[in-house]
C-alpha cells in the first residue's frame, strides 16, 4: 500500500499558476514557486556540503593516523640490543620484528593512500556537485526568480490603472463626465487592457519557465542521488579494506546510498508542496478571459467608434489620412492610430471637448468639427482652434457621426451652421439647405445670380434685391432720394 501511495501522482489542478486565472491581478504571490525551488536547491547544497564534510574529516583522519603510525614505527625503528643473541633467520625473534616494521610501515603507506585517494577522487566527486547546485541557483536567480519579480512589477502597474480607472468612473458619476482627455474612462479602460496584456504575457512566460524549471529539477535530483551514489561507491572503496568490521560499517553506508530511488525525494516534495508548483496541463491566460472592475461601466463605452478619414491640418498636404475617432461618454471625440490596444499604449492623438466644440452638418459623406485640440501632445499647444475636415465610409455613416456628435456638443453648438465644410461662413443658400434637411424636405434648386455692381441708367437707382429684402425702409428712403435727384 506505501509503494502504491507513493507511486500515484498528486493532485496539481488548484495551484498557484490556476488559481483565479480569472481576475486581472491575482492574489498569489509569483514569487512562491520560484522562492520554494530556490530553497529547495539550498537545502539539497547543505545535503552535500555535510557529505563533502564528512569525507573530509575522513581523510584528515587517515592523514593523522598516518602520522601516529609514524610515531609508532620509531619505537621499533632501532635494531635490537644485543641482537647477536637471536637468530636473524626468519621465524625467529629478529623476524618477529622485522616483520612489525613492514606491517606497521603497511598501515602508515595505506593511511596517506586512503588519504590522497579520498581528497583526489572521492571529494573532488563532491564538490563538483556543489558547484552544480550553486550554478543552478544561479540559473534559477537570473531565470525563473527574476522573471518572478517582472510578472510582480507588472500587476502592481495595472493595479494603479485599475485603481486609477475607479476613481475616474467614480468622478464620473458625480461631475457628469467633466474630465480631461488622459483621465476619461474610456480612455483608461484601454490603457487597463494594454497593461493587461503585457501583465498576462510575463505570467505566461513565468509559468513556462516555471514549468522547464520543474521538469529539469526532477532530472537534476535524479542526478544529485545518481553523484552521490557513485561518491560513496569510490570513497568506499578507499576506506573499506582495513578491518572486517570497519569494512562492514563502510559497506552499510554504501548501501544505504544505493538503496535510494532516483526520484525518490522529488515524488515526496511534490506531494507535499505540489500546490505552490506550476501546474504544467494549465493553459496560457487570455486576456479575453479576464475581467477588471468597471471595465463594463457605462463611462467606458464609446457612444459610436470606427474608422474615418480626415484632411490634414498641413495646408500643404493634400488628401485625407485615415484613423480610429471614438466619441465618449465624456464629450470628446478621440483620434487614436487604430483600436489596437495590445501593441502601443493607447493614447488619444488628438482630443476634442465637443460642448466647446462647433460642429457642422454633413455634406454628403463628408463633415466637419471645430474646436481646440486638448490631447497632451505637444503639437496641440500649438495649433490652437481648427477646423477639422472629415470623410466617413458613406453619407449614411456621416449622418450618424453628426446625430451621435450633435447630443454630445449640444444642440446649440450643433445647429450652428458657421462650421459648415471648408468655410468659416455658410452662405444664406446653405443655411437654407441645412434647414430643409432637417425638416425632411428636398433641397430647393440654386439658381446663381450675378452680383449688381451698378444702377439702371435713365431712370432711378434700383437697389440690390438682397437689400430690398432686408430692408424696407431703408429701400423706400434710397427710391424717394433717387428721385428727388432725377427730378433736380
Amino acid at each position: 500500500m506505501a509503494a502504491t501511495s507513493q507511486a500515484a501522482a498528486p493532485p496539481r489542478q488548484e495551484t498557484l499558476s490556476s488559481i483565479a486565472s480569472d481576475e486581472a491581478v491575482p492574489d498569489t504571490d509569483p514569487n512562491t514557486t520560484a522562492g520554494l525551488l530556490a530553497q529547495r536547491l539550498q537545502a539539497w547544497k547543505h545535503a552535500v556540503v555535510y557529505l563533502e564534510e564528512y569525507m573530509g574529516a575522513v581523510e584528515k583522519i587517515h592523514k593523522a593516523q598516518a602520522k601516529e603510525y609514524e610515531k609508532v614505527l620509531k619505537t621499533i625503528s632501532k635494531p635490537l640490543r644485543e641482537g647477536e643473541h637471536f637468530d636473524q633467520s626468519l621465524g625467529g625473534v629478529a623476524g618477529f620484528f622485522e616483520n612489525m616494521r613492514v606491517n606497521t610501515q603497511a598501515l602508515i603507506n595505506t593511511n596517506l593512500e586512503t588519504e590522497k585517494n579520498i581528497r583526489g577522487s572521492a571529494i573532488p566527486v563532491i564538490e563538483r556537485l556543489h558547484k552544480e547546485i550553486k550554478h543552478k541557483a544561479k540559473e534559477l536567480a537570473n531565470g525563473a526568480e527574476k522573471a518572478a519579480k517582472e510578472v510582480e512589477k507588472a500587476r502592481n502597474t495595472t493595479q494603479k490603472h485599475i485603481e486609477l480607472l475607479g476613481q475616474h468612473a467614480a468622478s464620473f458619476e458625480a461631475t457628469g463626465g467633466k474630465a480631461s482627455p488622459a483621465e476619461d474612462p474610456y480612455v483608461l479602460a484601454r490603457g487597463v487592457i494594454h497593461r493587461l496584456n503585457k501583465q498576462i504575457i510575463e505570467e505566461n512566460n513565468q509559468h513556462n519557465d516555471l514549468v522547464a524549471v520543474q521538469t529539469n529539477f526532477e532530472a537534476f535530483e535524479r542526478h544529485i542521488v545518481q553523484v552521490i551514489q557513485q561518491a560513496m561507491e569510490t570513497f568506499n572503496s578507499f576506506t573499506g579494506g582495513q578491518a572486517l568490521k570497519v569494512q562492514a560499517l563502510h559497506a552499510d553506508m554504501l548501501g544505504a546510498a544505493q538503496r535510494i530511488p532516483p526520484d525518490f525525494e522529488w515524488k515526496a516534495f511534490v506531494r507535499r508542496c505540489g500546490d505552490s508548483l506550476a501546474n504544467p496541463s494549465q493553459p496560457p491566460r487570455t486576456v479575453d478571459a479576464v475581467t477588471f472592475p468597471n471595465m463594463s461601466h457605462p463611462s467606458t463605452k464609446p457612444l459610436i467608434e470606427g474608422s474615418l478619414e480626415r484632411k490634414s491640418r498641413n495646408k500643404l498636404s493634400w488628401g485625407y489620412q485615415t484613423g480610429y475617432y471614438v466619441v465618449t461618454p465624456s464629450k470628446f471625440l478621440h483620434e487614436f492610430r487604430d483600436d489596437d490596444n495590445l501593441r502601443r499604449d493607447p493614447v488619444p492623438e488628438l482630443s476634442i471637448y465637443l460642448p466647446d466644440a462647433v460642429v457642422g452638418a454633413p455634406h454628403g459623406d463628408k463633415f466637419s468639427v471645430k474646436g481646440k485640440d486638448r490631447s497632451a501632445h505637444v503639437g496641440a499647444k500649438l495649433a490652437g482652434t481648427a477646423e477639422l475636415a472629415f470623410k466617413a465610409h458613406s453619407p449614411a455613416e456621416a449622418q450618424k457621426w453628426f446625430d451621435v456628435i450633435r447630443r454630445a456638443a449640444g444642440a446649440a453648438a450643433a445647429s450652428s451652421p458657421s462650421a459648415s465644410l471648408g468655410s468659416e461662413a455658410a452662405s444664406p443658400v446653405d443655411a437654407a439647405a441645412a434647414a430643409d434637411k432637417e425638416k425632411g424636405e428636398k433641397p430647393r434648386p440654386v439658381v446663381a445670380v450675378p452680383p449688381q455692381e451698378t444702377g439702371i441708367t435713365g431712370g432711378e437707382t434700383v437697389a440690390s434685391p438682397v437689400a430690398v429684402a432686408g430692408t424696407p425702409t431703408a429701400v423706400n428712403g434710397g427710391a424717394a432720394a433717387a428721385g428727388k435727384e432725377g427730378k433736380v
